[in-house]
């Protein structure tokens, strides 16, 4: 793994050194580092949080949550995009990927289709086109994820086609993906699946978006098709404060011949006092019954609300200092024989 990182840091200094002769450079390099420590209180002796949390994942340790580096290219109607990453975001959420896949969280380039309108078409690696929150912690209003961002795809692989209207106001994409948070495509899956992504902003105080996924999780022989979707508005009607509100719904078999439904409604709350101080509140709840995407082998499967509340500090422009203390409430026993599971959160973050 250091030889992989080593390299590539390598290849990028190379790259911008030759680049810097360039008037105009077509490179741009990024980074980002999340530090993290969080305490469990039904203190797993594995240092594992439950099996529905992806992000944020290890207990009683000092950990990195996400570290990355990207190298981002654009000329001539051409764009691409190399992001390798080390952390608990790419060890759980990558876990049944190829080794080589598990440090790649973006690799795609794409092109310019129309010189008059803003057509764009890419292939690769991507992040998802489904959700409000990403992996990036500093970009999201809480600390850790909600359990509808966790269990819903946080990237994907495939051709997404894509339009942009001349304000920038509305934005429509349409994709042929390799799965359901996929980079390999599973065996005994030949079908492909798809998604579409509709985005409005009327105005700079409020954004709307739909997206959905239509697809398969399962192998062939079992003829399921899961259907799901995502929908959000986005509220700032000042910039101290602001609300975002989503609900995801989806459909899909939980055995060989029936199909049932979970849903995920979710509400945040988010205000600053002042520019460099933040506080957010955080509701949801996550129903899945009859366990199409969480199993917890208990009479009412997975019903859980969750609540949650941080503190964040701007320290500089590029680092942030957050706490979060998160309550869920089970109705079954699925948290070390509780139904209740209450944790606390810290992090430091920067970006370069």
């Amino acid at each position: 793994m250091k030889q992989i990182i080593t390299t590539i840091l390598l290849i990028a200094v190379a790259i911008s050194a030759f680049s810097q002769s360039d008037t105009i450079n077509p490179f741009t390099f990024q980074g980002y580092g999340e530090l993290y420590y969080s305490y469990d209180f039904s203190n797993p002796q594995n240092h594992e949080k439950p099996n529905f949390i992806y992000s944020h994942k290890r207990h009683n340790e000092i950990n990195i949550n996400l570290a990355f580096v990207k190298a981002s290219y654009t000329k001539n109607d051409v764009r691409a995009n190399a992001t390798v990453m080390i952390g608990n975001y790419g060890q759980y959420n990558l876990s049944s990927e190829p080794t080589w896949a598990q440090f790649v969280y973006e690799a795609n380039v794409g092109f310019k289709m129309s010189q008059k309108h803003n057509i764009w078409l890419d292939a690769g690696i991507m992040p998802s086109h489904i959700g409000f929150e990403s992996a990036i912690s500093a970009d999201c209003w809480t600390l850790t994820r909600s359990i509808l961002a966790e269990n819903s795809p946080y990237y994907e692989t495939g051709v997404k086609l894509s339009y942009t209207n001349k304000s920038e106001k509305f934005n429509a994409s349409f994709l042929v993906l390799n799965g359901w948070q996929k980079i390999k495509k599973p065996d005994y899956i030949q079908n492909p699946s798809f998604g579409f992504q509709v985005n409005y902003k009327p105005n700079t105080k409020l954004t709307l978006n739909y997206s959905n996924f239509i697809g398969t999780d399962k192998a062939d022989s079992i003829h399921a098709w899961r259907v799901f979707h995502n929908l959000y508005a986005i509220y700032e009607p000042s910039k101290k404060l602001g609300v975002i509100a989503g609900f995801d719904l989806g459909t899909d078999k939980f055995n060989a011949t029936d199909y049932d439904v979970w849903y995920a409604p979710v509400c945040i709350l988010r205000y600053k006092p002042k520019e460099k101080y933040s506080i957010a509140l955080r509701g949801e709840y996550y129903n899945d019954k009859k366990q199409i995407l969480m199993t917890t082998n208990t009479s009412n499967g997975f019903q859980t609300f969750g609540l949650s509340s941080n503190f964040d500090i701007q320290i500089k422009d590029n680092l942030v200092w957050r706490i979060e203390g998160k309550e869920y409430f089970s109705k079954d026993r699925i948290f070390a024989n509780d139904r209740n599971n209450f944790t606390l959160t810290t992090s430091l973050s920067v970006k370069f």
